[in-house]
């Protein structure tokens, strides 16, 4: 897929995902949580992981029925959901203590610490609202069967076996050296699991089964893509200004917090981030799925790898 045609995709996809959150984060929450809730989610962010979510259901052929559009929509919405909600909390000065996230303050710096706390909470259960919607309310088409399994991967990839465990390891580790093994783990963890649910999560909407050869594939394929991302992370922590991240820079090494970067060096990160791409590459082969369908995904892997914020 060439730079134009991944553009056209991208283009589209992420107007699709753009308008159906700005439908489904209510202004209209009650005193201000909305407003704050808005903020956090609205208009910022490279939407990788609902991206994600679109690019592997159209892999397995979900796009071409209303029910796996409509499902996969909700999912990469859902997914964003949790992931702006995880920003918000890291961010706070009881986690991460940050004042910068996509280029403008941070939810507690403009709404409060209360405030921003709640609208974490809101979103994380609207999260699982949108992937359970009531067919009468909006005419959705989405089975109670997928409904359910939608919501088991991304709460599994949200809790303590996914992202909540991996930021507690995270916070329990400032200071202290972990060995690769550990520090892929918490990468893993808090990072990684929302990606690789994300791709999980589109394959789902094509009503693949779970001990299937390509749903193994692209779980291979995710969980490469998920620590990929998380090392590429650390490069950037250490090599760009913050106004190029849209984030503090260099916050991790100032808080004394375990890297790649950190345990590898720079050159040995980045080494490492470009065999997970090959990894990532092969597991796509591997799948057996059309080239022309997974085209999304092969540039998506490319550009996790080679980003430059």
């Amino acid at each position: 897929m060439n730079s134009q045609a991944f553009k056209d995709w991208s283009g589209t996809a992420l107007a699709q995902v753009e308008s159906a959150l700005d439908a489904w984060v209510p202004a209209e929450a009650p005193a201000g949580l909305g407003d704050a809730m808005r903020y956090a989610v609205l208009d910022g962010g490279k939407r990788l992981r609902a991206l994600l979510v679109l690019a592997s259901a159209q892999a397995v052929g979900a796009l071409t029925r209303a029910a796996g559009r409509d499902a996969a929509l909700r999912a990469a919405c859902a997914v964003e959901l949790i992931h702006a909600y995880s920003l918000v909390h890291d961010d706070m000065p009881c986690m991460d203590n940050d004042v910068l996230r996509r280029g403008k303050p941070t939810v507690h710096v403009r709404f409060g610490e209360a405030q921003a706390m709640l609208a974490g909470d809101a979103m994380q259960a609207l999260a699982f609202e949108v992937l359970t919607p009531v067919p009468v309310d909006d005419g959705s088409i989405v089975s109670a069967a997928m409904q359910a399994r939608l919501c088991r991967v991304l709460a599994r990839a949200s809790g303590q076996s996914g992202m909540a465990g991996g930021q507690a390891i995270d916070l329990a580790s400032v200071g202290t050296s972990l060995d690769e093994a550990t520090l892929r783990d918490m990468h893993r963890r808090k990072t990684g699991a929302l990606l690789c649910a994300s791709v999980q999560m589109g394959a789902a909407c094509g009503d693949l089964v779970e001990s299937s050869p390509v749903w193994e594939a692209l779980t291979r394929f995710g969980l490469a893509m998920g620590l990929a991302f998380q090392i590429v992370d650390d490069v950037l922590d250490a090599t760009q200004p913050s106004d190029t991240l849209g984030k503090t820079a260099g916050k991790d090494a100032d808080a004394n917090k375990p890297t790649y970067v950190g345990l590898l060096g720079l050159e040995g990160a980045r080494s490492e981030a470009e065999d997970l791409l090959a990894q990532a590459q092969s597991a796509l082969i591997d799948s057996g799925l059309d080239a022309a369908l997974r085209a999304p995904l092969t540039a998506l892997a490319e550009r996790i790898v080679h980003r430059e914020h």
